[in-house]
């Protein structure tokens, strides 16, 4: 049977010929098996696209007419004021623009067992969270006659984040190597150390309440949301590498929709499968169809270059070798002064400098060339 397989090693995808053996029950008739691989032949030379179809013309039309349908509009999480998620169209541009800060960036947590059947879940939600000294402070103030600032702690808080007065001191310590800190009851003072003014003192305790205490960092919300039979923490803000240092964080079922940051935590590969699961889900919540092989090949030029390039003058449309379709896009002026001023030459190989020239386009029909050869006897008659 595996000389069958062999046979088509060259003709089919490996992994199209791993499922067919996968699927395949073990006893089938060897003429059963060559007529399953044809069908399969043919079913996958019949999906191929043609020679000379113009698949980037196509793929932005089919994302672009659906895009005219997309509402503006944002998705609000019931009971928690600051979790906000952009959707629509917006969400849409910023995605196929390769934007590095997003407008509303989230992680989706996968728990490990037993925490992901809800063991000690708020716990785990209180502990991501990033804890602020502002969080867990009553009271900020500033001693003028001894030049320092008060802080008094709130030890109903601290235990509500499931730490203690000591290990807010160390984190402190940490952050504030240069100033001289003491610790009292549940009262820190804090001193420069120099003979600074008020002004100074002053930026002091507005610096020490941004100061992060717990949790992770960049993560100002989180969700418990029990999802079929298990529990995931969804967040407003995002960290993947610090929340996949967490020993009770599913590492493996675990995403940001910020793709940029995928492509940094996870490389580019996952950024690209990322691109095309993010969009098909502002595709799906608009209740809209887009067939996913355009998205393939939108993701596929995004990032083959190996780091993110969005659709726009500075990403994918930089990369283009002819001048006249980089200055149909946007800055047209800009463009062919800068090829004027070196000599770049246009080989008018794609579609948009040809139809600029009116001339035909190198798809299709007006793909391949023609070659006449003249016999003797045209040859004589165009001589005379």
């Amino acid at each position: 049977m595996e000389d069958l397989f062999k046979q088509y090693e060259d003709k089919l995808p490996e992994s199209l010929l791993d499922d067919v053996k996968s699927l395949v029950p073990e006893n089938t008739d060897r003429q059963k098996v060559k007529e399953i691989l044809e069908r399969v032949y043919s079913e996958f030379i019949s999906a191929k696209v043609e020679a000379g179809e113009s698949v980037g013309l196509i793929a932005a039309e089919s994302i672009g007419e659906q895009g005219t349908q997309m509402t503006l509009n944002t998705f609000h999480y019931a009971g928690v004021a600051e979790m906000n998620v952009t959707v629509g169209l917006p969400r849409l541009i910023e995605i196929l623009d390769g934007r590095k800060n997003i407008s509303t960036p989230m992680m989706e947590i996968s728990l490990k067992a037993p925490y992901n059947k809800g063991k000690d879940i708020k716990q785990i939600a209180w502990s991501i969270k990033e804890t602020k000294l502002k969080d867990i402070a009553s009271e900020f103030s500033i001693n003028v006659a001894e030049l320092i600032v008060e802080i008094v702690l709130d030890e109903k808080k601290i235990t509500a984040v499931g730490m203690d007065v000591a290990s807010v001191g160390k984190a402190l310590d940490k952050s504030l190597k240069d100033f001289n800190m003491k610790i009292k009851g549940n009262v820190v003072t804090i001193k420069t150390g120099k003979d600074d003014g008020l002004n100074e003192l002053y930026k002091l305790k507005e610096k020490v309440k941004e100061v992060h205490v717990s949790g992770i960092k960049d993560v100002y919300q989180v969700l418990p949301v029990k999802r079929g039979d298990e529990f995931i923490i969804i967040t407003a803000g995002s960290n993947l590498k610090a929340a996949f240092e967490c020993e009770y964080v599913d590492a493996f079922r675990t995403t940001t929709n910020n793709v940029a940051e995928i492509a940094d935590v996870m490389g580019i590969e996952a950024a690209r499968q990322a691109i095309i699961t993010e969009v098909f889900k502002v595709i799906e919540n608009q209740g809209l169809n887009i067939d996913k092989r355009h998205m393939m090949l939108v993701a596929d030029m995004m990032c083959n270059s190996g780091e993110i390039k969005g659709i726009t003058r500075y990403g994918v449309v930089s990369d283009k070798a002819s001048v006249l379709a980089k200055a149909s896009f946007e800055t047209p002026i800009k463009h062919i002064i800068s090829a004027a001023l070196v000599g770049e030459e246009d080989m008018l190989t794609s579609v948009v400098e040809n139809v600029m020239l009116n001339q035909p386009v190198p798809v299709g029909t007006g793909l391949p060339g023609l070659l006449v050869i003249k016999n003797d006897k045209v040859k004589a008659k165009e001589k005379e």
